[in-house]
């Protein structure tokens, strides 16, 4: 597998991670994520325009702490890949960005979005890891993504 592959993968995977199901244990990004995200590098900057503060985490651990709270509060968040993901590697550096739809289930209201994600990777001893990430989400009208996502954990 050529490295715009395997970071194809890999995007999918950082997908498919923010899953959540009802019933799951509590949602922990270091667990779900240590693979993925640089927690060692001092040049991280992570961004998603979903949280409400629009904070700028400088490590992942912050990043973490940002999202573990709305996790944990989720009955359920389903996801599905609409484009992409687009990948361009070279030696030590590699973008890959993807479009997806999800749908978040809290325990008073149902959300449905489209989001543009584009994450920097940089090759380390460990294997590609997360040092960049922009996400830019669009909230869509309720009920938008019926016939594509499930209200709950079905």
């Amino acid at each position: 597998m050529n490295d715009e592959q395997v970071i194809a993968d890999l995007h999918g995977r950082w997908v498919f991670g923010w899953e959540r199901n009802e019933g799951d244990p509590p949602f922990d990004f270091r667990r779900t994520f240590g693979e993925l995200y640089d927690f060692s590098s001092p040049d991280v900057r992570l961004y998603d325009d979903f949280d409400p503060e629009q904070r700028v985490a400088s490590t992942a651990a912050g990043y973490g702490a940002i999202w573990e709270p709305n996790f944990r509060r989720m009955v359920a968040a389903h996801h599905a890949v609409d484009d992409g993901p687009y990948v361009i590697a070279d030696h030590d550096l590699a973008a890959s960005t993807l479009t997806f739809v999800a749908r978040i289930t809290l325990p008073d209201v149902t959300t449905d979005i489209r989001t543009t994600t584009s994450l920097v990777w940089r090759r380390t001893p460990a294997g590609w890891r997360i040092v960049r990430e922009h996400n830019s989400t669009k909230v869509l009208p309720e009920g938008h993504l019926d016939d594509l996502l499930p209200t709950h954990s079905g």
